[in-house]
This record gives C-alpha cells, sequence and structure tokens, in this order.
C-alpha cells in the first residue's frame, strides 16, 4: 500500500523557518520532520511513499535526490570520480516526489497524483504532524466500517474544530464541529483511503477536508479510528520547541522505530 504525503502548502504560520524550504523540510533533531513520519509508516511495513509537492519542490527533491549519499560514508577517486560506498544509507524506501503546483489545494494536489497512486487503496497524511499511532490498526478499523475514507481521530484542546463522532466513535457524522460533546476529537489526519475518493475533487481549486470530506459522511463512508495516544502538529515555532525538546530527551513518543 502506497503512502501519500501533502507537502506543498506554503507554512504561512512558520514563516521564520518555511521562508527558504516547505514545512515538511523543518527539521526537528536535525531530521526534517517528513522523515520522522516515514519512519513511522516504515515501522509498519509501508515503505513506497508518494510525496505531493508545491511551494519549493526542489528543495524536497534535492533531498531526497541526494539522500543516498548524504546518509552513506564514501571514498572517491578525484582522479576518475570513482566512488567505493564504505557504509550504505539503511533506508529501504521508494519515493516519488511529484510537483503538483504551486497554488494547487490538497484535494488537487491528491487528484493530480491518481496514476502514480493508481486504483488501489492507499495511506495519506500531512508532512507536518507527527504520532504514535498503530497504522496498522487503524487500516482494521477501516475495513470492518466498509468504509471509503477512515481518519485517524486524536484528542487535542484549543483552535481546532472537533468532531462529532457517532455513539460508537466508530463513523463521523460532521467534520467542524465545534462542539465539546465528543470529548474534543479532532481529524489528526492520518487517513485510510479508497480509490473512490478521487471521484469526489473536482480539480485544483478543492480542498481534501471540505466538500471531499462531506460527499464522502453524506454517503455514510467516513470512518473514524480514535487514537488515545500521542499526536502533534507543527504549526508554529512554539510547537517545534515542543518537537525538539520531546527529542532532545531521547523519548521522543512519536519514535516508534528502533
Amino acid at each position: 500500500m502506497k503512502v501519500v504525503i501533502f507537502a506543498g502548502g506554503f507554512g504561512t504560520r512558520l514563516t521564520e523557518e518555511t521562508t527558504a524550504r516547505p514545512k515538511p523540510m523543518v527539521e526537528i533533531g536535525g531530521r526534517p520532520i517528513i522523515w520522522h513520519i516515514m519512519k513511522t509508516y516504515a515501522h509498519y511495513g509501508f515503505t513506497e511513499f508518494i510525496v505531493l509537492a508545491g511551494y519549493k519542490a526542489e528543495v524536497i527533491k534535492s533531498y531526497f535526490l541526494n539522500y543516498f549519499m548524504i546518509n552513506s560514508d564514501f571514498t572517491i577517486d578525484l582522479g576518475s570520480g570513482e566512488i567505493a560506498w564504505k557504509q550504505k544509507c539503511s533506508e529501504n524506501w521508494k519515493v516519488t516526489v511529484l510537483d503538483t503546483g504551486l497554488d494547487t489545494m490538497t484535494g488537487g494536489r491528491l487528484k493530480r497524483a491518481r496514476d502514480t497512486i493508481g486504483e488501489e487503496r492507499f495511506l495519506l497524511t500531512y508532512g507536518d504532524g507527527v504520532s504514535d499511532t498503530n497504522i496498522l490498526e487503524s487500516i482494521k478499523t477501516h475495513e470492518l466500517g466498509d468504509n471509503w475514507v477512515t481518519l485517524t481521530a486524536v484528542t487535542q484542546p484549543g483552535r481546532y474544530g472537533a468532531l462529532g463522532l457517532s455513539e460508537d466513535a466508530r463513523k463521523v457524522r460532521a467534520f467542524r464541529e465545534k462542539v465539546a460533546g465528543d470529548g474534543g476529537l479532532i481529524n489528526g489526519g492520518f487517513f485510510v483511503c479508497e480509490p473512490q475518493v478521487f471521484d469526489l475533487i473536482d480539480g485544483d481549486e478543492t480542498v481534501w477536508e471540505e466538500q471531499p470530506m462531506e460527499h464522502v459522511i453524506e454517503r455514510g463512508k467516513l470512518g473514524s479510528h480514535w487514537h488515545h495516544g500521542y499526536w502533534q502538529s507543527m504549526d508554529s515555532l512554539r510547537d517545534k520547541a515542543v518537537l525538539e525538546k520531546a527529542w532532545s530527551s531521547g523519548r521522543a513518543p512519536w519514535k516508534v522505530w528502533s
């Protein structure tokens, strides 16, 4: 199953970091946050990634084009140009980077990747949030609910709009309901999706979280996997500082890999 990552936004609330690079490339512990997200998926056996780039796509392309070299030791003969690799990079990932347009909305980015994703189930997330959520468990929830989309619901108080869930927390009844009756659960951004969702996206102007989600709800096909553990997005310098502190402690809650 392919993992699709939204990585094309401007990151306007983190301009101190995103003037020179896109938000998914902002580093936590010396590694871009997108790397942390990919490590989580790889831990559960999902190592084929499609990165939906836009703003400063060249930075993301350069990172992955040079990933093997930067993370491997080598000896180079400057006369012949011959390279002898010593300790090779250990990531067995296949990464596709797509430039989906500078001003394209999230839904539009996803639809532009339809041919690359294929007509099959896929995993989808944002390139700016980490969690210790169990990806395999979310897939099980998705299959049991006969859903087109299953999102991971997490608890996060404050500025976010809460999800309206069914009594058993298995179905989403409203996507941006601002009430506390469901415990303040929000969309944590880790999705399991069926290919039917492509037909719910009109074009580049479509926001994934708006019309497509409403259409899925109308059909009773938007499921919820309730994650009780750690989740943190990186929307501000304060969020980045929280993540840096957790990583430097040596006990980052989202580090499920060894």
